[in-house]
């Protein structure tokens, strides 16, 4: 599917035709379709966050028919190694291809045209070209082939550092960085700590065609980006190109400085010892800086005076921030609008109640997106699990009355009613290490008074208080649903007790 987000965006940056189709990757005729089409369209960046990818097919496409046929092209990496094979040649492979398109119901090529492409193709793989590249507009980045070693301080264990390494390709300034692997957050930390040696950023990144750069890669034709990766291209304002898988002619720069890098730095410390990533980086940082200084042996500058006065002052600036490394995950939201995050939870408006999300995690915030739009942001909870970040907007309405409640409110509300109510409003707040326990209690009493009545409550917290100093909510309302509150108290007979027997006061006669 034709990214036409990425080809806008590119656009906007300057890139050409054919670099944007190198990127994105699609045909040159494609990306030309699509800005012809985005004119009409009166499309710009940056688009609407309303529009979607299935927004943005239907306005360039329409009325696209999904039937027209599509002629099956043949696997041209396939026919050239088998071209190299003796006794085959094009006819038999063309019957071969033939057979391949009526099993799978598609419409072959015309004899012809099958040799035209194969020509096409040999033509290609026996081009060579020089490229000048302009200053700044450049860096070629992959992971150097040979390792340096750390010594585990405790156990005495060799362990493989892997070295990152990145060259401008005009200047042939260089990076270089260890790290303990080759995994997706040392490889983003690369970029990122490369972008802030140079100063600035090239327009183009030319990668290599590693998992951590490439998610699916079904030919050079056919290659998607990984998210994370092309998340930080944009973030920095700049058109990843992966390389092809082998072909060092696609990153020539950072191929040959992976030979000076593993002669000049790996092989120099081959005598030192390190016992921390910091200690290996600390001295590859001091070799360097003198082979970034050291003159080319054909020219009488070095790598560093002609990055600083060629390249540098065409560099895009910085960011205001780095590139922050996410995670992605998915979560259904809970009935409590909720959702949960090593074992935190984070809410989202409750009309996304058992909907899934697409959650972007990072070390400070917490985003989360529906169908490609966010809905909700938070930053991000540590320390005790089970820690609520919740925003009174996306509460239902009844939800967000509650909060309006609080120990003060609760106490005001019992002072308009009685004395009574007052006490015990008060007990039950104070009754919890956290008054915040308590307020369900509060509630409910509220909703008795407007059951029973504002007077019939009062009665029946003053016959609870005459029980006990602590009373409960469960008291309050069993009193209520028995009637307990309307019955009389009982009087008292005064009685006197003599030795002669009983002797009545003289209340009982109503003296």
């Amino acid at each position: 599917m034709t990214d036409f987000r990425e080809i806008l965006r590119l656009k906007s940056l300057g890139f050409s035709e054919r670099n944007i189709a190198i990127s994105c990757p699609c045909s040159r005729n494609t990306v030309s379709k699509v800005l012809k089409r985005a004119i009409e369209l009166k499309l710009s960046w940056p688009l609407s966050e309303e529009l979607t990818n299935s927004a943005l097919n239907a306005l360039f496409y329409p009325k696209e028919s999904s039937s027209i046929p599509q002629k099956r092209l043949p696997n041209l990496d396939y026919i050239h190694k088998e071209l190299l094979k003796q006794g085959v040649n094009k006819k038999l492979l063309w019957t071969e291809y033939l057979e391949e398109c009526r099993l799978c119901n598609g419409e072959p090529l015309m004899y012809s045209r099958f040799c035209y492409y194969i020509q096409q193709d040999e033509q290609k793989r026996r081009a060579t070209m020089h490229i000048n590249r302009k200053p700044g507009e450049q860096v070629e980045v992959d992971w150097a082939g040979d390792l340096a070693q750390i010594i585990d301080p405790d156990t005495g264990e060799i362990i493989d550092a892997h070295i990152f390494v990145g060259v401008m390709t005009y200047s042939q300034y260089t990076y270089v960085e260890a790290f303990i692997n080759e995994k997706q957050q040392s490889w983003i930390k690369a970029h990122v700590n490369m972008y802030k040696y140079f100063g600035g950023i090239a327009k183009i990144l030319v990668s290599d065609n590693c998992k951590t750069a490439v998610v699916h890669n079904g030919g050079w034709y056919n290659q998607q980006l990984n998210t994370i990766y092309y998340e930080m291209a944009e973030h920095y304002g700049t058109a990843i190109i992966p390389a092809r898988v082998r072909k060092p002619k696609d990153k020539p720069n950072v191929e040959s400085s992976v030979g000076n890098i593993s002669t000049w730095i790996v092989a120099a410390l081959r005598n030192e010892q390190f016992f921390s990533l910091e200690e290996l980086n600390r001295a590859i940082k001091e070799k360097l800086k003198d082979f970034n200084s050291r003159l080319f042996q054909k020219k009488e500058d070095s790598r560093l005076s002609l990055f600083r006065c060629e390249e540098l002052p065409l560099l895009a600036p910085l960011p205001a921030t780095p590139f922050e490394l996410a995670d992605w995950k998915q979560a259904t939201v809970q009935f409590n609008y909720h959702i949960s995050v090593d074992g935190m939870l984070y809410s989202i408006p409750y009309e996304y109640i058992k909907r899934k999300v697409d959650v972007r995690m990072t070390d400070k915030t917490i985003e989360i997106f529906f169908n490609q739009h966010r809905i909700a942001s938070h930053r991000r909870l540590y320390g005790r699990k089970g820690q609520y970040s919740t925003i009174v907007e996306h509460m239902p309405e009844d939800h967000q009355k509650y909060l309006e409640w609080n120990g003060e409110s609760f106490r005001k509300w019992a002072t308009g009613i009685g004395n009574n109510t007052f006490n015990v409003v008060d007990a039950i707040l104070t009754s919890k290490r956290v008054e915040q326990e308590t307020y369900k209690s509060c509630m409910g009493l509220l909703k008795l008074a407007d059951k029973y009545s504002v007077e019939r409550l009062e009665a029946a917290c003053k016959k609870a208080m005459s029980y006990t100093a602590t009373p409960s909510f469960k008291s309050i309302k069993n009193i209520l649903s028995t009637g307990q509150d309307k019955v009389e108290p009982e009087v008292k007979v005064e009685t006197t007790h003599n030795n002669y027997g009983i002797t009545r006061g003289a209340g009982y006669y109503g003296r």
